[in-house]
C-alpha cells in the first residue's frame, strides 16, 4: 500500500477572518453575475486545495470535512488524477463517444463491471452528472421491465431534474414551485432507525413498505424501485440491517427493477467499495457519480446486462456522457483508491471519529443520534430532551465551526443534521484536530 502525498500543508491556519477581504469583494461580484438561485455553504472563495485541506483566496487554510460532497475522495489534486487528466486533455479533448469512441469509455465501463457488487454479466453507461445516471436507470427499467410505476422512499434525495425532483422527498429547496413534476412516482415509508418505532427491525420497516407497494400500486404496474443505501441529503440515514436485502429479494421474485442510488455512498466512501456490498445486496442497476472521477465530471448507471441492452441503439448516451478526459481521470482514480486501499481507510475514519462522537452524545444532550459507515458520518441535533429537530442549532454550529478553519456542511429532512464527508486521503493528525474543534463547538453551543 503506497501512502498518500501531499503537495500542501496539511494544517488549519487562518491569516484573516473568515471571509477574508478577497472573498468578500468576490462575493459582490458574484451578486452582479451568478444566479441567485445558486447557494454557496461556505462563504469563502478557494484558490488551492489537496489532501484535507482547502486554501481561499485570503491565504487560510481550512480543513476539509466536505471533500465537494463526497467527490473528493483521492483529494482535489491527487497527483496521479492530474496527470491523467493532463495527458489526456494533450491528446484530445472530445470526440463524443456516439460519434467517434474511444478506449477510455471501454475501459472504465470494464471496472465498473468489476468492483460492483455481484458477479453476474454486467453492462454499463456513461452520463455527467448523479441526476442523469438516476433518471437513464428509471428509463431503463421502464423500458426492459414495459411498466411505468417508479417507487422512492420517504428522506431521498435523487437530483434536480424534473424527474429526479419528483423522487426526492424533500421540498425546499430542491421541489419548492418547480412543478409539476413527472408522473407515475409513488413514495413509501423507508427505514430512519433512530426514529422509528422502538423495537422496529429492517425486516418488518421493508415489509411495511412492500404491503403498501402491492396495496396501493400492485407489481403488474411497478417498473423500479430506488433506494440510496444510505440516504445522504435525507440526513445520512443508514437503514436498520435486514432492510435493504428484505427490499431487495422482494422486487427480484416480483421482476421488479431494484435501483441501487451509491451516488453519494459510492467509491470506498462507506467503507467497501459499495454500500451495498455491507449486507451483501446485488443491486440490480446502480447508479454512480460523485467520487467516481476525482472530481471531473463522470457519472454511470451499470447493471444486469439484459435490462441495458434491452434499450435500442440511440436510447442511451450524451453529447459529453463518458467525455474522455473525465473518463482518464476515473481511472485514475480507480487506479489510486486500490493503492491508496481507501476502501480500508474509510474504516479507519470511522474507528477514529465514532467513539469521540459517541462519547460526546453521551455528554451534550443536544446531539440525539450519532450513526453513519466509513467516513460518511453524522450527528443529529435536537433539542434537550427531547428528538425534536434543532435545524437553529445546526446551522449555528456549521457557522462558528467554518470561522474557526473547519469545513462542515449539514444536511436532513428537517435541517438538523451535520455531517462529515473527509477526504479518504486525510491525515489522522488533522482529523483529529478538525475533531477536537467540533467537539469544542459543540460543547460550547449546547
Amino acid at each position: 500500500m503506497t501512502e498518500p502525498t501531499y503537495r500542501l500543508a496539511q494544517k488549519r491556519h487562518l491569516t484573516s477572518a473568515i471571509p477574508g477581504q478577497r472573498s468578500l469583494e468576490l462575493t459582490a461580484r458574484r451578486r452582479t453575475a451568478v444566479a441567485a438561485g445558486v447557494g454557496s455553504s461556505v462563504p469563502v472563495y478557494a484558490a488551492d486545495a489537496d489532501g484535507g485541506v482547502i486554501v481561499d483566496v485570503d491565504g487560510n487554510s481550512l480543513i476539509d470535512l466536505g471533500s465537494g460532497i463526497a467527490v473528493t475522495s483521492v483529494g482535489a489534486s491527487h497527483p496521479g488524477v492530474t496527470a491523467a487528466v493532463a495527458e489526456q486533455a494533450a491528446r484530445f479533448t472530445h470526440t463524443c463517444f456516439m460519434v467517434t469512441p474511444y478506449e477510455g469509455y471501454v475501459h472504465v465501463a470494464e471496472q465498473l463491471s468489476m468492483i460492483t457488487p455481484g458477479e453476474h454479466e454486467k453492462r454499463s453507461v456513461l452520463f455527467n452528472s448523479g441526476a442523469e445516471a438516476v433518471e437513464n436507470a428509471v428509463k431503463i427499467a421502464r423500458l426492459a421491465t414495459g411498466r411505468s410505476a417508479v417507487v422512492a422512499f420517504d428522506h431521498a434525495y435523487h437530483g434536480r431534474t424534473n424527474l429526479t425532483m419528483a423522487l426526492t422527498a424533500k421540498n425546499v429547496p430542491y421541489k419548492s414551485h418547480f412543478g409539476p413534476f413527472a408522473p407515475e412516482i409513488y413514495r413509501m415509508p423507508g427505514s430512519y432507525p433512530y426514529r422509528d418505532e422502538s423495537g422496529l427491525t429492517g425486516e418488518q420497516a421493508a415489509e411495511h413498505a412492500i404491503s403498501r407497494i402491492e396495496k396501493q400500486i400492485g407489481t403488474d404496474s411497478l417498473a423500479a424501485i430506488i433506494y440510496e443505501p444510505i440516504q445522504g441529503e435525507g440526513g445520512f440515514i443508514v437503514p436498520a440491517p435486514g432492510f435493504l436485502p428484505t427490499l431487495a429479494a422482494w422486487a427480484r421474485s416480483n421482476g421488479v427493477v431494484f435501483i441501487a442510488d451509491e451516488v453519494q455512498t459510492g467509491f470506498a466512501r462507506t467503507g467497501d467499495w459499495f454500500a451495498c456490498d455491507h449486507e451483501g445486496v446485488v443491486p440490480d442497476l446502480i447508479t454512480m457519480a460523485k467520487g467516481i472521477a476525482g472530481g471531473m465530471p463522470l457519472a454511470a448507471v451499470t447493471g444486469r446486462a439484459e435490462l441495458l441492452d434491452a434499450v435500442h441503439a440511440g436510447g442511451l448516451g450524451g453529447t459529453y456522457g463518458g467525455n474522455p478526459v473525465a473518463c482518464a481521470a476515473a481511472l485514475a482514480t480507480i487506479e489510486a483508491m486500490r493503492d491508496l486501499k481507501l476502501p480500508a481507510r474509510a474504516r479507519r475514519i470511522e474507528t477514529l471519529v465514532v467513539p469521540r462522537l459517541q462519547r460526546l452524545a453521551a455528554e451534550v444532550p443536544t446531539i440525539g443520534d450519532v450513526r453513519g459507515r466509513g467516513a460518511m458520518l453524522a450527528i443529529e441535533l435536537v433539542r434537550p430532551g427531547t428528538d425534536m429537530p434543532n435545524p437553529e442549532l445546526t446551522k449555528a454550529v456549521a457557522e462558528e465551526l467554518i470561522s474557526q478553519g473547519v469545513l462542515i456542511l449539514t444536511c436532513g429532512t428537517y435541517g438538523n443534521v451535520i455531517r462529515l464527508l473527509p477526504p479518504l486521503v486525510i491525515g489522522d493528525e488533522l482529523l483529529s484536530e478538525a475533531l477536537d474543534v467540533l467537539e469544542a463547538v459543540l460543547r460550547t453551543r449546547s
